[in-house]
């Protein structure tokens, strides 16, 4: 695709020889506020990475491959990063709010970036739910809850987090950044006294590691495929570009120091997990991390964990919810989605309609979903979108811009992550995926007419056209005028 440079003009500017209206200054009712800082981006990366997945994933894989979990937790982390980074480069390039759908539709075209924002979309969708019953699950652990009292938690507890967001990214970047310092305090403590342990004890590890590989590898990519869901989130920084000051400096070095935090908690969380704790009883426990706290420092330390994880999974799904929203509305304002999705919220200005909408399926999927399922579909799709982003970057990549190191080999050594990731999926997910991606190709063709229509309109009212018009007029007039004179000549001559 041809990127064409803009050149300013009065209100606007030209690119491709169209004429693009400025925005209006003020955002009411016609953008998102510029509020969140590198600080907050940040916040929101570790934020949407840090959640119900490490209080849960490191038990779903100790049963498959023992303490040789460790391991995949850092190759998890090369991978994601990989992806991370790439993101981070696209977002220098497309410095706006959609994150893969504005990337891909600005190297290939709005069929690509709709299939790449549909996907992308539906695996946080899937996401929000897995929170939800992970709240409740931590917090049976506190307080037993009938099913009625269940329903309701999840209830309470996706309609606190979407008002939130609706009252404004200010108030939501306060309270991400408050979740995001209370939920990583007990994995530090957790980290400190595992490793005080470790240097006195050290033969209490050397045991727990031993035998490090129990099965063998045969398990170790459908592991890795769930060790990998615990690092995504780092997606979501990129989504709402149009909120974030300076984004093009702000999105890169927030992914890349979000990704950093992520990394150093996450393994050094698992070393002292495995090593604390012999990886069959963690195989046995839903709450691996409430055994290891229990292993430290008793009763009390089971109640520090519980809590923790609660402000863990309560931080992860208002991120979720903010980048999310964010991604609806940038289709929506493209003509790809429910123009309803577009609508902000006269006082707040904020996509209050869509939050909503999620807020509501979320709740749904919350009471008929499986936590497994939920989160091996949603890798599927997250690295659909994942492996189309990579193949944008190659089209928008620029040979002038030096200091963007690794940008020829990062988009390779993505679409070999995605590749890796989509295969090691099960059947029934591959099915699955097929048929949902798919389901979006009508929705695309439902609303993209309406599209064409608008960028059409678009262009015969832009200031360009209209310069045109009256040109080709004038010329219009003054060719017949030529005529007229020419005949009258001819008739005088005779």
């Amino acid at each position: 695709m041809r990127v064409c440079p803009a050149v300013a003009h009065g209100a606007g500017a030209y690119r491709c020889g169209i004429f693009i209206a400025a925005a209006p200054s003020s955002s009411r009712g016609m953008g998102l506020q510029r509020g969140l800082s590198q600080f907050d981006l940040t916040n929101i990366i570790v934020g949407a990475i840090v959640g119900a997945d490490i209080y849960i994933a490191s038990a779903l894989t100790a049963g498959l491959v023992g303490p040789f979990s460790i391991v995949l937790w850092a190759v998890a982390g090369l991978f994601a990063a990989t992806i991370a980074m790439v993101f981070a480069y696209c977002s220098y390039y497309v410095p706006r709010v959609g994150g893969p759908f504005a990337y891909v539709s600005e190297a290939f075209d709005d069929f690509y970036g709709f299939l790449t924002g549909w996907s992308m979309w539906i695996a946080e969708l899937l996401a929000l739910p897995v929170f939800a019953i992970a709240f409740t699950n931590y917090l049976q652990a506190l307080v037993p809850l009938t099913t009625a009292a269940e329903i309701a938690v999840r209830a309470l507890f996706v309609a606190s987090l979407t008002l939130v967001n609706i009252v404004g990214v200010r108030a939501a970047g306060r309270l991400n950044d408050l979740l995001t310092l209370i939920k990583l305090a007990p994995l530090l403590l957790l980290i400190v006294a595992g490793l005080g342990i470790f240097l006195i004890r050290p033969e209490v590890f050397i045991g727990n590691y031993t035998p490090l590989l129990p099965f063998g590898l045969d398990n170790a990519s459908h592991a890795l495929v769930l060790v990998f869901w615990a690092y995504a989130g780092f997606e979501l920084g990129t989504l709402p570009a149009g909120e974030v000051e300076n984004p093009q400096k702000a999105i890169p070095r927030a992914i890349t120091t979000g990704m950093l935090i992520v990394a150093v908690f996450y393994l050094l969380t698992n070393f002292v997990l495995f090593g604390l704790v012999n990886w069959t009883l963690l195989d046995r426990s839903a709450v691996p991390l409430v055994v290891a706290g229990t292993a430290l420092f008793g009763s009390a330390g089971a109640i520090i964990m519980t809590v923790g994880a609660l402000f863990s999974v309560s931080g992860s799904n208002e991120s979720g919810m903010l980048g999310s929203a964010r991604l609806a509305y940038a289709m929506a304002i493209d003509g790809l989605f429910p123009r309803a999705f577009a609508r902000l919220h006269p006082r707040f200005d904020t996509p209050h309609v869509v939050l909503i909408a999620q807020g509501i399926i979320a709740f749904i999927l919350s009471n008929i979903g499986n936590l497994s399922n939920l989160i091996s579909f949603a890798v599927l799709t997250l690295a659909f979108s994942f492996l189309l982003t990579c193949f944008a970057l190659i089209v928008l990549r620029d040979d002038n811009a030096a200091h963007l190191r690794g940008q020829h080999i990062l988009p390779l050594a993505g679409i070999g992550v995605c590749l890796f990731l989509l295969f090691s999926t099960t059947m029934l997910d591959k099915v699955a995926g097929i048929l949902v991606i798919l389901a979006g190709i009508p929705i695309y063709l439902f609303y993209s007419p309406k599209q064409d229509i608008r960028h059409l309109k678009a262009l015969f009212l832009s200031e360009e056209a209209v310069l045109r018009r009256r040109l080709e007029a004038k010329e219009t007039y003054l060719a017949n005028l030529l005529d007229i004179i020419r005949t009258v000549s001819r008739k005088i001559g005779r």
